[in-house]
């Protein structure tokens, strides 16, 4: 029988494999690459992005006590948010119907209005409410204990509570959502064996519930991180009311606009590295390959990319010429 020459398949009939060709998709990378490029090149280009007063501005000592009042301010809503969220959303699971419904009506509330409505309307509560304290019920007879209102709700004060009641009211709903994607066949047999019912919730419910609630959290802590920048309606000075006040006064608007824009942007990547290590971690159990981390793909991407080098380099054998 003659040898198979290149023209002669060696299975009759078999079809040629042809590699898929996404030309749509190489044609969106280019047009995304050429956009991206001539950002680039307007950056080094225009004199108008004025890069030594955004140098010049980025480490002022005034930016750096916005931004860490924007920290303060994001760290604190947060804690007390999730903290009340948690509440909530127990009191939605609950079998009561009066926690049921304050909960449900907790939240439909401050969902609708406005965060910018809700902080306004703390920071002037002393026109509605000139004192607040506790005495009689029904009655503006304080007597046990009296508080001036518009000293008590400071701007600082009526920033957080306006934006961890804001916060509680979204966070609720998410735990809530993390909290009933747990299997209820484990919570029967769980119950089934005699676990008590908090030690259930530890160790079965919670476990389980984070890895749904932890990406929604995060996002929230991010969009929370920038929402901070509305508090300038009361005049805190977080960092986007201070490059306010000082582009105002030298009238460099996009320079400092860009000092705060890359600083948020600093402390967002770093609450998107917090939360790929953090889904990670409770990712195990339940994927049976952990996500590689960005320091496994680089090394993955260097063997591959030196691959052709090392399969050309001669191996030397150990045996004498």
């Amino acid at each position: 029988m003659p040898p198979l020459t290149r023209t002669e398949p060696a299975h009759p009939g078999a079809l040629d494999v042809v590699p898929l060709r996404h030309w749509w998709r190489w044609g969106f990378s280019a047009i995304a690459v050429f956009l991206l490029a001539q950002l680039v090149w307007t950056f080094f280009t225009n004199p108008q992005w004025r890069w030594p007063v955004f140098a010049d501005h980025f480490f002022n000592e005034a930016v750096l006590r916005g931004l860490w009042l924007t920290l303060w301010l994001t760290a604190a809503s947060a804690v007390i948010g999730f903290a009340l969220g948690g509440v909530l959303a127990l009191a939605r699971l609950s079998g009561s119907p009066l926690l049921n419904g304050f909960a449900w009506g907790f939240i439909w509330f401050f969902r609708s209005v406005p965060l910018v409505v809700q902080l306004v309307v703390w920071y002037n509560l002393g026109y509605l409410f000139p004192t607040l304290g506790i005495g009689w019920p029904f009655t503006y007879d304080f007597w046990v204990v009296e508080f001036d209102t518009v000293r008590l709700l400071s701007s600082t004060v009526a920033a957080i509570l306006g934006l961890s009641l804001h916060q509680a009211a979204y966070s609720a709903e998410i735990i809530r959502g993390g909290l009933l994607s747990v299997d209820q066949g484990q919570l029967e047999a769980a119950r089934a064996l005699g676990i008590p019912q908090l030690r259930r919730f530890r160790r079965i419910v919670l476990p389980q519930a984070a890895r749904a609630i932890l990406p929604n959290a995060f996002n929230e802590v991010i969009g929370l991180l920038k929402g901070t920048s509305v508090v300038f309606i009361v005049a805190l000075p977080e960092l986007f009311y201070t490059v306010q006040v000082i582009y105002n006064r030298n009238q460099q608007v996009i320079p400092l606009l860009l000092v705060a824009a890359v600083w948020y942007t600093i402390f967002t990547t770093l609450l998107s590295i917090a939360q790929f290590y953090v889904e990670r971690r409770f990712s195990r159990g339940a994927a049976r390959e952990l996500p590689p981390t960005p320091l496994q793909k680089l090394r993955r991407a260097f063997r591959t990319a030196t691959a052709p080098i090392r399969s050309q380099t001669p191996q030397t054998s150990g045996e004498p010429a």
